[in-house]
């Protein structure tokens, strides 16, 4: 390993010391699980921004998370990171035959596309070989993940055996469907403003429809999503703007004056 890294893990063992830092050794792998998430979603927001300084910041803090985990592993006995790099070493040569086998049986791979569909296929066989309480076509992928992105990866898991929509267009048609109940399940509720179970989950099979639509469409859902939420931010602040500069408050606003500055600001784009 580099002097840095191997002065990084030092600087970590030292933190955990016992006469380290108290905020440091108090941190178990649970308390430390949302600053995971937390430092990759930094990541993604860097590699958005174009600013490489910023994406070597944030890729630092995430490194950071995988030294903590794995010197808290290390303590209790269970690997280090050493074993953590070895294991993803392992895991992308063994994923990846057509470059690093030696009995010259592999067919080589020529584009990302049939790459994706390779590794799949060695990840399958994976889960068959570990079978166990998770085992099956839905193994593996991880609780954790954003909903949205968990949703299109379980379709996409269940399309690979072949219970998938032939066309978008059907996926569409579903989508319209799950609509239509949850215009009826609204329809059907208690009381204004509370949401009972059943049209909780028709706006559920709603979302996971939506979800089945963009991977047919090969549109991924989270980054639309973010995509969509981003100009929605940018067309509301516009709105805001558009409404201070007319002299008027956009809170006092009845919609149908809101609408109209919606509308403005969509034309100025």
């Amino acid at each position: 390993m580099s002097r840095e890294l191997d002065e990084l893990l030092r600087v970590m063992v030292r933190l955990r010391a016992p006469d380290g830092c108290p905020w440091d050794r108090e941190q178990t792998p649970l308390s430390l699980a949302p600053y995971v998430l937390e430092e990759a979603y930094e990541v993604v927001a860097a590699i958005e921004s174009g600013e490489s300084a910023s994406l070597r910041d944030e890729l630092g803090d995430l490194l950071l998370q995988v030294v903590f985990h794995a010197q808290i592993a290390a303590e209790r006995g269970s690997f280090d990171f050493a074993a953590v790099a070895a294991g993803i070493r392992a895991k992308l040569i063994r994923r990846h035959p057509h470059l690093f086998a030696t009995d010259g049986a592999t067919p080589a791979v020529g584009s990302a596309a049939e790459q994706t569909v390779a590794w799949e296929d060695i990840k399958a066989r994976e889960r068959e070989v570990k079978g166990g309480a998770d085992a099956g076509h839905l193994a593996g992928v991880p609780r954790a993940l954003p909903a949205l992105n968990r949703a299109t990866k379980l379709s996409a898991r269940a399309a690979r055996v072949g219970f998938d929509f032939d066309h978008a267009d059907q996926s569409a048609d579903k989508v319209a469907e799950e609509l239509a109940e949850v215009r009826q399940a609204a329809a059907q509720s208690g009381a204004p403003g509370a949401a009972d179970s059943h049209l909780i989950e028709e706006v559920g099979d709603l979302l996971f429809a939506a979800a089945n639509l963009a991977r047919k469409l090969k549109v991924d859902a989270e980054t639309a999503l973010h995509g969509a939420n981003a100009k929605f931010e940018r067309r509301f602040r516009a709105m805001e703007s558009l409404a201070r500069e007319r002299g008027e408050v956009f809170a006092d606003l009845d919609i149908a004056a809101q609408e109209e500055l919606w509308q403005a600001v969509k034309r100025a784009e």
